[in-house]
């Protein structure tokens, strides 16, 4: 267990103890993500190529008796803020909200496929929220996997992120598509994932950037990010009117050709999705052709598509796009939903502190508040935390 995921392990099972009076029945973790390439692709059935983060959302449970689902998260500051219990049996969409849907959601899609006891569960976690980095899919699948586990139900991946997709969609009310479940369930350390969405098939390809001399830097630019928020929905509602019109079951079945048979306010969104695609297709091919450095016209075309065609870019997307471009990156490019959240650069490491620097000068001319940067190594994907005390 790598030092990040075995810290994130301890505190939920001590935060467990200090709340419930005895150690939990185990603890299970899951990742955030980056999407090296393939943004608004899954819901149209698409291609994506995500790896999972370092960081990571722990949940410490146990199982209960009484049929209850009581919820607590641990904060950065070692404050504990606690949900109202809820009765497994009676959940419905609607009847929890905020932070707490989550995890309920999860207990919902479970009940209906035979998980129907209660649990307590105390959540710890280091996956930055409202980043675009899918804290909340990591939230999610770690607590399935905690249900399921307790349960004893064996674990079958691929479903468990249709039902993450489920409980997102349909208890918590955000129109995601599979992508962050899936990542935070399948990748693997030092590969990134490339999903054929419509067929579900999926393939490890390994993924060294520091063997190139090269970086995944992430620039968090800590503006808004939300699926919740109307953009996101009516860009998808958008995809699926086009993909009727052109006759097909989804986008990932046009061609440029059918883009130009669209009306004027669906070809941004169409041409997108087509031209997206066709940019995972050929990442996927520079990986396996050991071509690093050609991923970053790639990254940064898709930035460009993502900001000019989708529309879902912000000023402080694109400014930290554009100066890390300044200063040396091969390529970059925002992730995630949108409107806010993280961008990647594809960074030469030497290159690094110059990036950094340059993205920080461009936030601080603008009075905006400072990103947050780190570098992304691809890790493992979620699963059970074990580990003993020395």
């Amino acid at each position: 267990m790598s030092l990040g995921r075995e810290k994130q392990a301890r505190r939920a099972a001590a935060a467990f103890g200090r709340l419930h009076g005895a150690a939990p029945r185990g603890v299970w973790s899951a990742p955030g993500r980056v999407n090296l390439i393939g943004e608004h692709t899954d819901y149209n059935d698409g291609f994506v190529l995500p790896f999972a983060l370092p960081n990571r959302t722990a949940v410490a449970a146990s199982p209960r008796a009484d049929g209850l689902l009581t919820v607590a998260t641990l904060g950065d500051d070692g404050g504990v803020q606690r949900a109202e219990p809820v009765e497994v049996a009676a959940l419905e969409p609607g009847a929890v909200t905020g932070w707490a849907a989550y995890p309920a959601g999860v207990a919902w899609v479970l009940r209906g496929h035979g998980v129907t006891s209660g649990a307590d569960l105390v959540i710890a976690g280091d996956v930055p929220a409202g980043a675009g980095l899918s804290s909340s899919h990591a939230l999610e699948c770690a607590v399935a996997l905690a249900l399921l586990g307790l349960a004893g139900v064996p674990e079958d991946r691929p479903e468990i992120a249709r039902w993450v997709q489920r409980a997102e969609n349909d208890f918590v009310g955000a129109p995601t598509g599979l992508l962050d479940q899936t990542a935070s369930l399948l990748c693997t350390e030092a590969h990134v994932l490339f999903l054929d969405v419509r067929s579900g098939k999926a393939e490890q390809v390994p993924f060294d950037a520091a063997a190139s001399g090269l970086e995944v830097l992430v620039i968090d630019t800590r503006a808004h990010h939300s699926n919740l928020d109307g953009g996101y929905g009516a860009r998808r509602a958008g995809c699926e009117e086009a993909a009727a019109l052109l006759g097909v079951p989804a986008l990932r079945d046009a061609g440029p050709a059918d883009v130009d048979r669209l009306p004027d306010r669906l070809k941004p969104l169409a041409r997108h999705v087509v031209a997206e695609n066709e940019r995972v297709l050929r990442s996927v091919d520079v990986l396996r052709a050991g071509g690093m450095a050609e991923l970053g016209p790639l990254l940064t075309a898709s930035h460009e598509s993502l900001r000019d065609d989708y529309r879902v870019s912000c000023p402080e997307l694109d400014v930290a796009v554009d100066a890390a471009l300044a200063a040396g990156a091969l390529g970059a490019r925002m992730v995630g939903g949108g409107f806010g959240g993280s961008a990647i650069a594809l960074t030469p490491v030497e290159r690094h502190d110059e990036v950094v620097r340059t993205v920080l000068a461009a936030y601080a001319r603008r009075g905006w508040t400072a990103p947050r940067t780190f570098p992304a190594v691809p890790s493992a994907g979620a699963g059970r935390d074990d580990f003993t005390d020395e």
